[in-house]
């Protein structure tokens, strides 16, 4: 019998990790701070043509890129004279189960059938939960979905109880919790007891499935309209959205392309939080998980995460809950399009953004995702209400996370904010504060923090 303690499962959580995976990631570790990350992703052991052949035979991929030119016109509206990008949109809603995350689950799915596992398990809250079930449905496996629900008084949030009930559709088991650290406890006892699958967001399955996504873009764009795009943004949460895009970007030949990213700005709320779990009115895609995540991307459910942000983004964007809303509604109204939460984050900064760069200029929003009744946006503007939120009209930039939600007044008002990546990279580099680096070490910091030897050593002397 196994001690089923908090303490005790923690401490046998990488032999579980393992034996779930059946990764062994102390093969890619260095001396010093750092690992072998491109040997990690090599580990797979799958071309990205294969991934490609997976995914398509999953009704996965190979979904349009939308050019919103009614939208693009909208926004020139208040740009200067010969500016205002054309902005598209790769639309994910036609995945099966209607994400981007279709494509991380189809490898992992896959990946656990051909090892022979009878299930799956995820610990999400998001659509990855759906994609998982779905994929699993598909090939014949169990699975199970962990969410973070509830707060201590039992109300769930409209968009995760939406998502909750996608899962059961698809035949999964979701196992409901309250917010808190029992999330990973729960997961690695159901692992071990289960002896499933870990289709972990940030092994590199996961990763490998979205760079599928990010090589399409390229492609799309270079063979429909002749160059590639100047600015590909993703919504940022744990990372692998924006990690797996670049690489796939790269890897199509799209190296001076632009990786921005996109989140909702909840500064102020923490995820962790009990009082301040329902205060949101986003389930991802926002600072809560975004900062922290690239900041530190190894505080996720495996040793190593494959999602590492920080190694490909341009600069990181931030965005409020009012005009995310706004451009909800614009999108719908403008192009019949409704569309989720998630990829209209990176909607509505492309929306301004698009408005400083030149007319013949290409952004693409990477992703969209489908709608549903508890992630419109009406369930979630009345779950805010009852929760005490004011809904207001104003100046965005002066919404507080947790006590209002501002709309701007018109289009002209939306404004997004730039976080200084290079406070970001100390951020990282406190995790090593104390520790001498050695060159090895450096060269590792080169490629995670995507600078110069010169300029880690300065950020170092600013510790």
């Amino acid at each position: 019998m196994n001690d089923n303690s908090y303490l005790a499962v923690m401490e046998r959580r990488n032999k579980i990790i393992k034996d779930s995976m059946q990764i062994n990631y102390q093969d890619f570790e260095n001396e010093g701070v750092g690992f072998d990350y491109e040997k990690m992703m090599a580990s797979t052991g799958f071309t990205l043509a294969e991934v490609e052949k997976i995914q398509l035979e999953n009704r996965v991929g190979k979904t349009p890129l939308v050019e919103l030119k009614n939208l693009s016109k909208y926004a020139r509206k208040f740009a200067p004279k010969g500016h205002g990008a054309r902005i598209f949109i790769k639309d994910e809603a036609n995945n099966l189960s209607g994400s981007f995350k279709a494509r991380r689950a189809a490898v992992s799915v896959y990946q656990a059938k051909r090892l022979g596992y009878k299930g799956v398990i995820a610990a999400t809250s998001g659509n990855y939960g759906a994609a998982v079930a779905a994929m699993a449905a598909r090939l014949g496996l169990k699975a199970i979905i962990v969410q973070e629900v509830y707060d201590s008084e039992l109300i769930g949030q409209p968009e995760i109880i939406e998502k909750a009930r996608a899962c059961e559709a698809y035949g999964a088991e979701v196992v409901r919790l309250t917010v808190g650290p029992e999330l990973f406890y729960k997961f690695l006892l159901l692992l071990e007891e289960t002896g499933y699958f870990n289709a972990s967001l940030y092994s590199p399955y996961g990763i490998l499935g979205v760079e599928t996504l990010g090589k399409e873009i390229a492609l799309e764009a270079l063979n429909n309209y002749g160059k590639y795009p100047e600015v590909v943004i993703a919504t940022n949460a744990g990372g692998g959205n924006l990690t797996g895009t670049a690489r796939g970007l790269l890897k199509a030949g799209a190296t001076k392309t632009k990786v921005y990213a996109a989140s909702v700005n909840l500064t102020g709320l923490h995820m962790a939080s009990d009082k301040d779990f329902n205060k949101k009115s986003f389930t991802t895609g926002h600072t809560g998980f975004g900062i922290p995540y690239s900041t530190f991307p190894d505080r996720s459910d495996v040793p190593r995460s494959a999602a590492r942000p920080m190694r490909y983004l341009d600069r990181y964007l931030l965005i409020n809950q009012g005009s995310v809303f706004f451009i909800t509604e614009a999108l719908a109204l403008l192009e019949g399009m409704e569309r989720g939460p998630a990829g209209n984050t990176s909607l509505a900064v492309a929306f301004k953004l698009a408005q400083e760069m030149k007319e013949d200029e290409i952004i693409v929003v990477q992703e969209s995702e489908y709608t549903s009744a508890g992630k419109h946006l009406n369930a979630q503007l009345d779950f805010a209400k009852k929760r005490g939120i004011k809904l207001e009209f104003g100046n965005p930039l002066l919404e507080i996370p947790g006590k209002n939600i501002i709309f701007p007044k018109s289009a002209k008002e939306i404004a997004y904010q730039e976080l200084n990546l290079d406070r970001l990279r100390l951020s990282y580099l406190k995790h090593y504060r104390g520790v001498t680096l050695t060159k090895k070490d450096k060269e590792y910091l080169k490629d995670e923090l995507k600078l110069t030897e010169t300029e880690i050593e300065d950020l170092v002397k600013k510790l």
